[in-house]
């Protein structure tokens, strides 16, 4: 039987490989659940899109409704694509977001409010 090429991450057999852009069916897997997580905790260079505003997460601040329609008025509306540009130089705060064309900075407790599942690698 022929050696497979070093990799990351193994595969339990190696008919299971896939794509060589992935390490095997186990990761490809792992990349299409859906996973949800707050865009106030997400790194730079994240990517992905929006799958809900959940205002109550956001913690102190705005009423939610006005941080809600705010952030509506600002494009952040569900199944946007998203991605995290940049962070502020203390505390990572104001964050930079580019949404819809549009680079737009918000406080990380108020993007604690949009929900976004990852996109998947090109």
């Amino acid at each position: 039987m022929p050696h497979a090429p070093e990799r990351s991450l193994p595969c339990a057999s190696p008919s299971l490989l896939v794509d060589p852009a992935y390490q095997c069916y186990y990761e490809l897997l792992a990349m299409i659940s859906k996973s949800t997580i707050a865009l106030g905790n997400a790194l730079v260079g994240f990517r992905g899109r929006i799958r809900e505003l959940v205002v109550a997460k956001a913690g102190v601040g705005l009423p939610g409704p006005e941080l809600e329609r705010r952030l509506i008025e600002l494009g952040f509306v569900e199944g946007a694509d998203v991605e995290l540009l940049h962070e502020g130089l203390f505390g990572g705060d104001p964050i930079a977001v580019r949404v819809a064309h549009t680079t737009i900075a918000l406080r990380r407790r108020e993007a604690m409010a949009i929900l976004v599942t990852p996109a998947l690698p090109a």
